[in-house]
């Protein structure tokens, strides 16, 4: 059994096509090993018919005098006489090496590589985007010290208070963080001793 695809196909120059859709593409099928016998063809839409003068023998003569398919731009082209008449067309391309090649450049532009080229962008992104906030916070800092001196500068200057201490972070519930409690007596003066929670520091764990 011999099956050729047409792509379009002229007798005599004149369009050969189905004869119930007039479609242009159509399979050509021999289903004999005997040269004479007649081929039928086959549309897209199930249309079938007898494709008189067409034999089994000329669709080897078609498949030989095509001129086949090197570039994925070519055209199978093929053209052959029948009985005075002039059967020339064009047969379904075929898949070649350099249309798997033109399909994977196609596929590697147009999907692979942007893909990759957004990963890339995401992974500069996590490398870069802690050094600008901390570049971003250092500024920051920067400029409330700046802030901080001219303030002091305009108010006269300030000097730290040596007897100054800091508020506890986590003061002490019983002496309520002052480290020390007061002891009020009408037989002795005031007298403060060390709170024996904090031990002192007015400070808990």
């Amino acid at each position: 059994m011999l099956t050729l695809k047409i792509q379009q196909m002229t007798i005599d120059g004149a369009p050969y096509t189905c004869p119930d859709c007039l479609s242009e593409a159509f399979t050509l099928d021999g289903n004999s090993f005997i040269d004479a016998m007649p081929v039928r063809a086959n549309c897209w839409q199930s249309h079938s018919w007898d494709a008189t003068p067409i034999t089994v023998g000329d669709l080897k003569r078609i498949k030989a005098a095509s001129t086949g398919r090197q570039r994925p731009e070519d055209a199978d082209l093929f053209e052959i006489t029948i009985g005075g008449a002039v059967i020339a067309g064009e047969l379904h391309p075929d898949l070649t090496p350099e249309d798997v090649k033109a399909a994977t450049r196609i596929y590697w532009r147009r999907l692979i590589k942007p893909a990759l080229r957004k990963q890339k962008r995401r992974a500069v992104r996590a490398v870069t985007r802690p050094v600008k906030q901390a570049a971003r916070r250092g500024v920051a800092a920067a400029k409330a010290g700046a802030l901080e001196a001219a303030w002091t500068a305009q108010a006269g200057g300030y000097e730290t208070d040596p007897d100054h201490q800091p508020e506890p972070v986590n003061p002490c519930p019983a002496c309520n963080g002052k480290g020390t409690h007061t002891i009020d007596s009408h037989l002795h003066d005031t007298t403060s001793v060390r709170c024996s929670v904090c031990h002192g520091t007015g400070e808990i764990d």
